[in-house]
């Protein structure tokens, strides 16, 4: 029997009644003493990962002297900006802090609702969706305690709570499968990527390394038109929003309304952290109508072949020693 069918099977008939999850679940009543947590016991917004990503150790310890305690099988909600989905059910015991709620299943429905399905109805798009409903403030929104407590949960067979679990439990059980095979396609995509990305880079350097040619080496100038002058920032209060890109140093920041550069360019990064951490290229090129404000280079090239070479070129240089010539 399939998994599908077996679940089908289970539910076939099963009345669910809609809890509010305050019904069944609390945010923690205990507390914690700072002293008596570790880097891994300690749970602070900033250490709780983006898309259901779980948590990692903590980089500081709480200044506070009593925080919240939470227990193995608590959820964890990040409550400051809902949109980035942080939650985690604590595998350990520890403390957290005031930007980090920490809900309970309520002891008289420990024996009804199994801890991984009520995290796995806290996970889901739905509650976080219906979290942003609720939130409160347009810079750093936060949610509304009493709302998550309102939100409605399914509770299989509630006169029935011997196949309750089970159907809990089977539900629990394909939604780990999934995780599971989630994680291994990320991991083989994620090492496939990284070996990709070091062909190239292998391939780039063997290609674009001239010490022991003969060669004829130019000016960027000589090759290329500057057309910094045509530039022009605009502070974002002053933009007029529409589809036209906006370019600074490393990227596009912004879409406006209007354009002063129409054709084939390329964009090279003038100042900012990116042109010594080199996170993203620090030369792009763009097509079409474009604006761009005082922190890129706009170069025009005669061929498509030239400005893609030297795209290339620049992004695989050490600007290292024009850098300090030009901040000195």
């Amino acid at each position: 029997m399939s998994v599908m069918n077996f679940l089908e099977k289970l539910l076939d008939g099963a009345e669910v009644e809609w809890k509010a999850l305050g019904t069944v679940a609390e945010y923690s009543q205990t507390r914690i003493d700072a002293n008596e947590l570790d880097v891994t016991s300690f749970i602070g917004v900033d250490n709780l990962i983006a898309n259901k990503g779980g948590r990692v150790d903590a980089k500081y310890l709480p200044s506070t002297v009593r925080l919240t305690a939470y227990e193995q099988g608590d959820i964890l909600l990040g409550n400051i900006r809902p949109y980035l989905k942080k939650v985690w059910m604590a595998t350990n015991s520890g403390g957290c802090s005031g930007d980090v709620l920490a809900i309970r299943i309520i002891d008289t429905f420990k024996p009804v609702i199994k801890q991984k399905f009520l995290y796995y109805l806290l996970s889901s798009d739905n509650f976080f969706s219906y979290n942003m409903q609720y939130a409160k403030g347009a810079k750093m929104p936060r949610g509304s305690k009493s709302a998550i407590l309102s939100y409605p949960i399914p509770i299989p067979c509630p006169n029935n709570p011997k196949k309750s679990l089970a159907i809990q439990a089977e539900i629990v059980r394909i939604l780990d499968l999934f995780s599971e095979l989630t994680a291994e396609l990320t991991a083989e995509l994620t090492a496939e990527l990284n070996k990709r990305k070091q062909q190239y880079q292998y391939y780039r350097d063997k290609l674009l390394n001239f010490e022991d040619g003969e060669v004829e080496w130019k000016a960027l100038g000589e090759m290329a038109e500057n057309y910094d002058s045509v530039r022009r920032p605009i502070t974002s209060g002053l933009r007029e929003v529409g589809n036209i890109p906006y370019y600074g140093a490393s990227g596009i920041v912004d879409y406006v309304k209007d354009y002063i550069f129409d054709g084939d360019f390329l964009l090279v990064s003038e100042d900012g952290a990116n042109l010594v951490a080199r996170n993203t290229p620090i030369a792009f090129s763009v097509s079409g109508k474009i604006w761009v404000n005082n922190h890129a280079h706009v170069l025009k090239f005669l061929t498509y072949v030239d400005r893609k070479y030297i795209e290339y070129y620049l992004n695989y240089i050490d600007l290292n020693q024009y850098i300090g010539c030009c901040t000195a």
